[in-house]
């Protein structure tokens, strides 16, 4: 048990940042983005110390919760998405040491971004904020999405478009 505690905290180490922004990238408050990822963690605990050495790829296994959990979100409130861009300090986007005048272009810059990026299939949104949020490669991009490297690619290339045009609507 205690090897198992040890394993998911490394995993937790890992992960918490990146699944933590892939929440918050898609949800409308801050508050929500938290109580999702820690029960993001929790599930994967659960099933963890059952089943640990079944899970073959750990990382796809938390952004699947994670967006499950986010569907299941917006299911039970009942609402459209909408994703808050009030604090992006603690969304880990921004540098709280800049100059203000850099904060405020970077913040605007932000909110067009964000705008522009809910705008977007769900799918599009996985996979630019795994690829570029989360620095993940294509090769991890396609393991979590559960697609081939040639379909992400592709699917990365439609996005990177899509969201051209929604940024230059906003």
């Amino acid at each position: 048990m205690k090897d198992s505690r040890e394993k998911f905290g490394k995993i937790y180490d890992k992960y918490i940042d990146k699944i933590f922004r892939f929440v918050s990238v898609k949800v409308d408050s801050q508050q929500a983005a938290e109580d999702l990822t820690s029960e993001v963690f929790s599930k994967t605990w659960s099933f963890f110390k059952k089943k640990g050495d079944e899970i073959e790829n750990i990382q796809a296994f938390l952004y699947r919760t994670a967006r499950n959990l986010v569907v299941d979100y917006y299911r039970q409130k009942g609402r459209v998405r909408i994703v808050s861009t009030d604090d992006p300090v603690h969304t880990g986007l921004i540098d709280p040491n800049q100059n203000l005048v850099k904060t405020a272009e970077l913040n605007s810059d932000i909110r067009n971004i964000k705008s522009a990026l809910t705008g977007l299939k769900d799918d599009y949104q996985n996979v630019i904020i795994c690829h570029y949020l989360n620095d993940m490669s294509i090769s991890e991009v396609s393991k979590t999405l559960g697609k081939t490297e040639g379909n992400t690619r592709v699917l990365l290339h439609r996005a990177l478009e899509s969201l051209k045009k929604k940024v230059k609507e906003v």
